[in-house]
C-alpha cells in the first residue's frame, strides 16, 4: 500500500515520527480501530498523555489518526496497558521518523534487555499483588464472583512474569505460550477455569499458590526497586520512591510492595523523621542492611 499521502499530514509540530499499521477490514480488532482499513499512530514529542483522535478517508481508503506522547508510548512498553499500540509499534510501517526515534524504541522491545525486563517484572509483579490482595478481600467478604475475576487477573499477571523470566516479551497469546514454559501454571489455569469444584473452592485452591508465589517471586521481581533503596545511605520516605523516575510506572501500587517487603524482612523501616506535615506523628521511612 502507497502511504506517501500520510507523510505530510502527519508531520506536524512536536510530532517525531508515525507509524501505519493496515490489517483486512473483514477482521474485527476491537473499539481502538473500530475495523478501520488502516491505524496511523502519530509520536509526539511531549510528556503529556494524549488522546487526540482523527477519522480520514482518502478515496476509497478509510483510516483512524492516534496521537500519542512519546513518553506515554514508552510507558505503555512497561505496562503493556494497550495492545492495540503496541501492536501498531512492533509490526507497522514506520512512514517517517526523527533521529531514529522509532527504530530504537521498537529494537528495544525486539532485544527486550536487562533494563525493560526488570521494569516489566517489577511492573507485572505489583499489578499480581493487587489482584492478589484484591480476590483474597472479596473471598473474605463472601464476594465469590468478583473473587474470581480477581485471581484469573492475577494468574494473567503470573503468567507475564513467566515469560518474561524466559526472555520473552509478553505482548499477546500469553496463554498460549506459558502452555508449553510452565506446566504448572498452565494447570492451575485449567484449576481455577474448567475444573469441576465449586467456584469457592476452585478460588481458594489459586489463592494457596498465589501466596506461595508471592513469598518466592517476591524477591527476583523487585530487584529493581531493591537497588533504587540500596542506591543511597540514607533512607527513603514513600513519596520518594513513588517519585522516582525508574519506578513512576509502578504508581500506587509500591507502597503495596514496600509493606510486603517489610513484613518479609526484605526491606527494613524506621520512623524516626518527623513528620513533614506536622503533629506528633513519626514518618516511617525504608532502607535495606548493607
Amino acid at each position: 500500500m502507497n502511504l506517501a499521502f500520510l507523510s505530510g499530514q502527519s508531520e506536524e509540530s512536536g510530532a517525531v515520527g508515525a507509524i501505519a499499521y493496515s490489517h483486512p477490514g473483514e477482521r474485527f480488532h476491537g473499539s481502538l480501530i473500530q475495523d478501520f482499513e488502516l491505524l496511523v499512530l502519530i509520536v509526539c514529542d511531549t510528556d503529556q498523555s494524549m488522546s487526540e483522535v482523527g477519522h480520514y478517508r482518502y478515496g476509497d481508503l478509510r483510516y483512524q489518526m492516534i496521537y500519542v506522547g512519546r513518553n506515554q508510548l514508552q510507558s505503555s512498553v512497561i505496562t503493556g496497558d494497550n495492545n492495540n499500540l503496541m501492536q501498531c509499534l512492533i509490526e507497522g510501517e514506520i512512514i517517517w521518523e526523527l533521529d531514529g526515534a522509532l527504530s530504537a524504541l521498537r529494537e528495544e522491545l525486539s532485544a527486550f534487555g536487562l533494563e525493560l525486563r526488570e521494569q516489566k517484572l517489577l511492573h507485572e509483579f505489583a499489578s499480581f499483588l493487587r489482584m492478589y490482595v484484591e480476590a483474597k478481600r472479596h473471598i473474605q467478604e463472601g464476594h465469590v464472583v468478583d473473587a474470581y475475576y480477581s485471581v484469573l487477573e492475577a494468574l494473567g499477571n503470573w503468567a507475564r512474569i513467566v515469560l518474561i523470566e524466559h526472555g520473552v516479551y509478553p505482548d499477546h497469546a500469553v496463554w498460549t505460550h506459558v502452555q508449553s514454559m510452565d506446566r504448572a501454571l498452565w494447570k492451575l489455569y485449567q484449576e481455577l477455569t474448567v475444573s469441576s469444584e465449586t467456584l469457592e473452592q476452585r478460588v481458594e485452591l489459586v489463592l494457596l499458590a498465589c501466596e506461595f508465589s508471592v513469598i518466592s517471586k517476591m524477591g527476583d521481581c523487585s530487584e529493581l526497586l531493591l537497588r533504587v533503596i540500596r542506591s543511597r545511605k540514607e533512607a527513603w520516605s514513600v513519596d520518594e520512591l513513588v517519585h522516582h523516575p525508574q519506578l513512576r510506572f509502578v504508581g500506587e501500587d509500591l507502597p503495596l510492595i514496600l509493606r510486603k517487603l517489610v513484613l518479609r524482612s526484605i526491606v527494613k523501616e524506621s520512623a524516626g523523621w518527623p513528620s513533614l506535615i506536622g503533629g506528633e506523628g513519626r514518618e516511617i521511612r525504608y532502607w535495606i542492611d548493607a
